[in-house]
């Protein structure tokens, strides 16, 4: 893991960060980063949160939002793969909810 920050002068023998910026080269959802800078269709970014938690889905046929299961701010997905279907709610900044589908 990397930070960059900048401390306050100490303060009783004390060091305290005004601010700090950390980041890791393997950070869990680096791929689903990687995939929207590429501007890549929703289908591509959501398989690449899904395998990188353990799910089979290559190729991504399609993705469709779920209208059933989204509310506002709470995006559901229905992420249809070659072999398998799966309900995806997406959560920021933790894993995803997967769902496998028959």
């Amino acid at each position: 893991m990397h930070c960059l920050g900048k401390l306050a002068p100490a303060i009783g023998g004390v060091a305290i960060a005004t601010f700090s910026v950390c980041f890791s080269p393997a950070a869990p959802n680096e791929g689903v980063a990687e995939a929207a800078d590429k501007e890549e269709a929703p289908g591509d970014v959501i398989a690449v949160q899904i395998r990188r938690q353990g799910f089979a889905c290559k190729p991504p046929v399609s993705a469709k939002r779920d209208t059933e299961f989204s509310t506002p701010g709470d995006a559901v997905w229905l992420l249809q793969c070659k072999t398998a279907k799966y309900r995806v709610r997406l959560i920021p900044d933790m894993a995803a909810k997967v769902e496998r589908l028959e």
